[in-house]
């Protein structure tokens, strides 16, 4: 098989699909888009969806990841204390409102990266495919002294050097998972092959297998499928 290995992060890895939980408020799961190394890496949460699902994964976004996330490797490029002003979109375009703050600190290569954020949080959504940005309630046309370029509306492709050449958006860290397990997400890889491998906390290999995203070998595609494994007993992966 050639091409990359995907790496599953911190799975709790259980012998049955667990079912969902029973809750007076309604919960969604969102993904958030932090940085694992120097390119994008994926967490998810499960959050109470008050004022629209844009403002609510920004939120998410900019509380920063999770003590167990930061423990899977995951941190932000986006300036602690940067404040959300307003999130909506028109068509496909999502216009996000933010605080003076994100654009403070940092070179070239943490304001690419903390723009790829803001863009692969909001085009999680399927009607969401670019993104607008403005600061304290203008709009821009770069952000930061480094001038990242913004205007027109930009999107998952104007991010693709800071994107891995697979990214796993489902499992993402921490999730649990049973015997039967679906894997997606992204790749751009040589003749779109994705290899796959899972392994518990002893480093034994539980699965190992490979898929097709739908384009590779320059040009990023999707991936999805379901897989098995068998497992004594519950634990990490």
């Amino acid at each position: 098989m050639r091409g990359a290995w995907a790496l599953f992060v911190l799975l709790a890895l259980t012998g049955c699909a667990r079912g969902a939980e029973n809750d007076d408020a309604p919960e969604t799961r969102l993904l958030v888009y932090f940085v694992r190394g120097e390119k994008v890496g994926v967490a998810a949460r499960s959050v109470e969806t008050t004022d629209g699902s844009l403002a609510t994964a920004m939120r998410a976004l900019l509380a920063g990841p999770t003590d167990e996330e930061l423990g899977a490797g995951l941190h932000s490029e986006i300036p602690a204390g940067t404040g959300l002003r307003g999130a909506s979109f028109w068509n496909d375009v999502a216009t996000v409102d933010l605080t003076s703050g994100f654009e403070s600190g940092g070179g070239s290569a943490s304001m690419l990266m903390r723009v790829a954020q803001v863009v692969y949080t909001l085009t999680q959504f399927p009607s969401i495919n670019r993104v607008r940005f403005k600061i304290e309630g203008d709009a821009r046309e770069a952000i930061g002294g480094e001038g990242v370029v913004v205007e027109p509306p930009v999107g998952r492709g104007d991010f693709e050097d800071q994107t891995p050449a697979i990214l796993v958006e489902s499992p993402a860290p921490g999730d649990t998972i049973g015997r039967r397990f679906t894997v997606s997400g992204s790749a751009n890889t040589f003749e779109a092959t994705v290899n796959l491998r899972l392994v518990d906390a002893d480093g034994d290999t539980l699965l190992e297998s490979f898929t097709t995203a739908t384009s590779g070998s320059g040009v990023r595609g999707t991936f999805g499928g379901k897989l098995g494994y068998s497992l004594g007993e519950e634990g990490p992966g």
